[in-house]
């Protein structure tokens, strides 16, 4: 699975910190408390949370611009593989959505995933530092790549998230049921093969084929993850 980058506000200021919270971001997107009121009824994302294991959503979270901590998510997928950047896009969630605190942070986003990675590897004596993290994170590399990989989900009408693209064409809302995921993975399955085995996003984002190939859930790395 790879991670595309999207981002839910765009224009927002990539020199600060962060720019509002969550609340104050929603409210205005929705036209005010009655259309988010309606919205989080609609949609019960907190009772999906609840199901899934998640008791709370820190809805005064800080939002910002989120170019840095995408390029850094790519950046340690192309490095050590798609299972490790998978296990800091799980900590970069609860740093988030849950703890509350701005992907725009560069500082504490530095401090963080430098000591989840030393978790993740404790044995690779290349495994990034806080101060390079915080240096990669006020660069510029791997910029062009998400802003290539937006140009694509706008041709590809996507204008919101979550959004999965199974075979590259099969686009499915993230709110949609466990049983839409099941019968297409099923299907997959019966057939034996994947009609569309080269990944767009892939290319795009500069993955190698080695590290798509490899995976980021296969049965090891999610008894890893089990057991983290």
């Amino acid at each position: 699975m790879i991670r595309v980058p999207f981002f839910l506000e765009p224009h927002y200021d990539e020199t600060l910190p962060h720019v509002a919270t969550n609340r104050e971001r929603l409210v205005a997107k929705w036209g005010g408390v009655a259309g988010w009121e309606e919205q989080k009824r609609r949609h019960d994302l907190k009772g999906r949370g609840l199901e899934a294991g998640i008791p709370h959503f820190n809805l005064d979270r800080l939002a910002a611009n989120s170019m840095a901590s995408h390029r850094l998510i790519q950046h340690l997928g192309k490095s050590y593989g798609l299972a490790v950047s998978e296990r800091i896009y799980d900590t970069l969630n609860e740093y988030y959505f849950v703890d509350g605190h701005s992907l725009n942070d560069r500082p504490r986003l530095a401090k963080t995933v430098a000591e989840e990675l030393a978790k993740i590897l404790p044995d690779d004596n290349n495994v990034p530092t806080e101060a390079s993290l915080l240096a990669f994170l006020n660069g510029k590399e791997g910029r062009k790549e998400i802003e290539l990989a937006l140009h694509k989900l706008q041709e590809l009408g996507v204008h919101g998230i979550p959004k999965f693209i199974i075979e590259g064409t099969s686009l499915v809302d993230g709110a949609a049921h466990s049983d839409v995921f099941v019968r297409l993975f099923r299907d997959i399955e019966r057939r034996g093969f994947l009609q569309s085995p080269n990944t767009v996003f892939g290319s795009i984002l500069g993955i190698p084929d080695e590290v798509i190939e490899e995976g980021s859930h296969r049965a090891e790395n999610l008894v890893m993850n089990n057991h983290a």
